[in-house]
């Protein structure tokens, strides 16, 4: 396993600030690439596409309520993270590199958890490296990108039978419209309350948070 500790030297306290700044600049990175907010966010994302809502719910809403459920998911990690990392170093118990090496620890667990083995495999052949026999030699740029693609199928098989249901109402409307003889009224804007209003119905944002928050191990 690659150790993070191995990406800045052994810096005094006042440069570690520096260093803490400047990595505080690729914490959007991580979070996307290392925690479930990527999956979360993008089934939202096709959920709003597939009501035809637009820009409702916002996208600040969206990406807000994917943070709060991807803290709920990484309850444990985040717990150590605060017990083991976060506390230690404001104390000036352990330094920055020492902190990032325990971060990534804390959250290759929940990568683990989560990777399949075709996407390590892919990789590895990827980089001509041979394949780790034990977990724990698993390198962290194999798995990060292993993890992402990985999150990246997930989202879309979700959101594909998040789609369907939305789907199916749009081609009834279009048809019923169609025989109608109403061609110059759009089908999107007759079925958009009927989506709604089966959402709303069978309780549409439970089901979704609580299955997004259910399909991580």
């Amino acid at each position: 396993m690659d150790s993070l500790a191995k990406l800045l030297p052994d810096l005094e306290p006042s440069l570690q600030i520096v260093g803490l700044l400047f990595l505080l600049s690729f914490l959007p990175i991580m979070v996307v690439t290392m925690t479930p907010f990527l999956r979360i966010i993008l089934v939202l994302s096709l959920l709003r596409q597939a009501l035809g809502t637009q820009n409702a719910p916002p996208t600040m809403v969206l990406v807000g309520l994917s943070l709060i459920l991807t803290g709920y998911v990484l309850g444990p990690e985040m717990n150590m993270l605060n017990k083991d990392v976060l506390i230690p170093l404001a104390n000036s118990q352990i330094r920055l590199p020492a902190a990032l090496d325990k971060t990534y620890v804390i959250l290759s667990d929940h990568m683990m958890r989560n990777v399949e083995t075709k996407d390590l495999r892919f990789f590895y052949e990827l980089s001509r490296e041979p394949f780790p026999k034990t977990p724990e030699e698993i390198k962290a740029r194999e798995l990060c990108t292993s993890y992402l693609l990985g999150e990246l199928r997930k989202a879309f098989q979700i959101g594909f039978l998040v789609f369907v249901p939305f789907l199916v109402i749009d081609l009834i409307v279009a048809n019923i419209l169609l025989a109608l003889g109403m061609i110059m009224l759009s089908p999107t804007i007759v079925s958009l309350p009927f989506k709604i209003m089966m959402f709303v119905a069978i309780d549409g944002w439970d089901l979704i948070i609580k299955g997004l928050a259910q399909s991580f191990h």
